[in-house]
């Protein structure tokens, strides 16, 4: 079990008036921060712990920020931070806590779809993100354009091809599977909106309103669709989920096709953090991409 150093402790107490706090829990579930339940007498946080280099939380507070402008928070909430803070090059991201509950998404799937909408609304008519972020331990490139599919390539597919080892792809293997992504989204019309950009079950939930919760995003400006696709690389979104979305924003034609190219981003991205069967996944990608 870690323990939340005393020194950094008592500047989060500073800056929010409070004295020690009556409980303080260790949270599981994620594995690259150390996270805790911080209670006091008349409210609840919940702070992550970033000690690798790497600004991580820097990142994810921007993402938050950005999310929350967007959301009609009727149906979908994303916590609020409360405090970031840097000591000692450890980083500190303190936000409010929330009670998650098993429950049905329906507000989750409307939340999703409003927020996609109304980003659209005001994007910056490029695609991309302003600040160099992570998804998972990786980089995610900053930078901008005015194609999306130039976006996607550039900016995401090529990134992870070069972090492959040496000799798990061939040039012209790389070179072909680009080629066959550009073909397959030429004709397509992405919708421009800020995406969550890791939108898996362990990032989602419903408050104890039936409301749905979003965190822990990696995102920036991008086709829409790429969100959905991610929900159905490990699946455990509900039906509700999708026919709540789709009512906000219809599916278009060739989603399915999309749903791989899109989900070969965050395939190769897992090749890269864990290897393993993620390396296999990678070339099962590509045989059925070239094989559209």
């Amino acid at each position: 079990m870690q323990k939340l150093p005393y020194n950094e402790l008592s500047e989060i107490c500073n800056q929010l008036g409070e004295g020690l706090p009556k409980s303080i829990k260790q949270v599981f579930g994620g594995d690259i921060h150390n996270a805790w339940q911080i209670e006091f007498d008349h409210t609840k946080f919940f702070l992550k712990r970033n000690a690798r280099r790497e600004k991580f939380l820097k990142f994810e507070e921007s993402c938050l920020k950005n999310l929350q402008k967007y959301i009609n928070d009727e149906n979908l909430v994303i916590p609020k931070i409360i405090l970031y803070l840097e000591i000692d090059n450890i980083e500190l991201l303190l936000m409010e806590w929330m009670d998650m509950k098993n429950s049905d998404q329906q507000k989750l799937g409307k939340g999703l779809g409003e927020m996609h909408i109304t980003s659209n609304k005001f994007n910056p008519k490029s695609f991309g993100y302003n600040l160099d972020g992570y998804i998972g331990t990786n980089n995610q490139k900053k930078g901008w354009e005015k194609n999306w599919i130039k976006c996607f390539i550039n900016l995401r597919i090529e990134p992870q091809l070069a972090m492959l080892e040496k000799d798990f792809l061939e040039i012209d293997i790389k070179n072909k599977i680009k080629s066959k992504i550009k073909s397959q989204l030429y004709n397509h019309e992405p919708f421009n909106a800020l995406v969550h950009g890791d939108l898996w079950a362990g990032n989602i939930g419903v408050n104890q309103t039936n409301k749905g919760v979003i965190f822990d995003p990696a995102c920036w400006w991008a086709d829409c669709e790429v969100d959905i696709a991610m929900t159905k690389l490990f699946s455990m979104f509900r039906s509700e989920f999708y026919e709540n979305y789709y009512r906000i924003v219809p599916i278009k034609k060739g989603f399915e096709n999309r749903t791989i190219i899109y989900n070969f981003y965050h395939i190769l991205n897992h090749a890269n953090m864990f290897g393993g069967s993620y390396c296999h996944q990678v070339k099962s990608y590509i045989k059925n991409i070239l094989s559209m």
